[in-house]
């Protein structure tokens, strides 16, 4: 999808080094097929149209989502194409209608590249329900890679405190775990099945409002039992075992339809059980009991940038420490395989 009201050349870029930069060229990590390893290579540097900004990228998380692309659960969208939604950069070339960023600013790319901005859902602040909305690393090329081009309108300011490395897992771990967690309400008692870079992202959050937090992993997956419990989780155990108490609500970020008869299997009578991830695999059939007793299932689609702004205004108020495990851009390969068997605790983060 081009959601730009007109295309620009070079000329019309209110800067515009990007034929001063190397050759014009970059280092990026190219997906050239579903099921095959990223390639290196080299490629022209994008050049940013009218409400585009160019970004030299600090930083860029690796996201489940990517994976689900790689692994052909999710069938990519053009390829080649470079992966990677949660970019941090600095702006080095601005699109001449683009009014909200300068040249050396920080900015955050999340997930959603652009949406049509006209029909009832972007009218009805639902804009991650539109039809025509694209996405970073799947409709446009992202952040793994030297640099990367994204629509200015859907970009985030990222508070000081956190650096590049610790802020890149905020921009889908984060905003897309928080529009999850937002979904949970006033919810005391909050079990998360999956605990990778969203829920322990959310944990930190959900503790500083006086939550409580059960954490559910694979089964046997003691280190990462470990690694909820340090963070403050009340418990900690296999995703095939009850809780010690009814949760009040529960958010499956792990993409295991089997999971959701289990969350709701453990949830108490009017608690909300969200889904919170772009692919689950098929969901078993259950008794309608385990929905009774008006239970609320639900998934998350995307998110807006009203949860952007929700979100980033809370992580300037607590600190959220995002754990990150860097890998050097080349190494891309490496962190995806690294979240595919589940070696990783927090997030993994790849710096060019």
């Amino acid at each position: 999808m081009h959601t730009h009201t007109c295309p620009t050349s070079v000329s019309k870029i209110k800067e515009s080094p990007i034929q001063k930069i190397n050759d014009g060229t970059m280092l990026a990590m190219l997906l050239d097929a579903p099921n095959q390893s990223l390639r290196e290579a080299r490629v022209s540097i994008p050049v940013p149209s009218a409400h585009e900004i160019l970004l030299k990228v600090k930083a860029c998380g690796v996201c489940r989502t990517d994976l689900h692309i790689v692994d052909g659960d999710l069938a990519p969208h053009k390829l080649p194409l470079i992966l990677g939604h949660e970019a941090v950069g600095t702006v080095v070339g601005v699109g001449e209608l683009v009014e909200q960023w300068t040249i050396g600013q920080r900015v955050g790319v999340p997930w959603l590249w652009g949406t049509c901005r006209h029909c009832a859902f972007c009218l009805s602040n639902h804009e991650n329900l539109c039809d025509l909305a694209a996405f970073v690393g799947y409709d446009h090329d992202g952040g793994y890679a030297e640099y990367v081009v994204a629509d200015a309108r859907y970009c985030f300011p990222l508070p000081d405190k956190y650096d590049d490395i610790h802020a890149a897992p905020l921009l889908c771990a984060g905003l897309i775990g928080y529009r999850a967690y937002a979904m949970t309400g006033d919810a005391k008692r909050l079990g998360l099945y999956g605990f990778g870079a969203a829920a322990h992202i959310i944990t930190q959050i959900a503790l500083s409002q006086g939550k409580d937090i059960y954490a559910f992993t694979r089964p046997g997956d003691k280190h990462s039992q470990t690694f909820a419990l340090s963070l403050g989780a009340e418990w900690a155990g296999d995703s095939d075992i009850a809780a010690p108490v009814l949760l009040d609500a529960a958010i499956i970020f792990a993409p295991e339809g089997a999971l959701v008869p289990r969350a709701l299997a453990a949830t108490c009578k009017g608690a909300t059980v969200v889904c919170a991830g772009i692919h689950m695999r098929d969901i078993p059939s259950f008794p309608y009991s385990l929905l009774w007793g008006e239970r609320v299932l639900r998934s998350v689609a995307h998110l807006t940038r009203a949860d952007g702004d929700a979100f980033f205004s809370i992580a300037k108020q607590v600190d959220i420490n995002t754990v990150p495990v860097v890998y050097r851009l080349q190494q891309a390969n490496e962190a995806l395989d690294a979240l595919r068997n589940g070696r990783l605790d927090g997030a993994a983060v790849l710096v060019p």
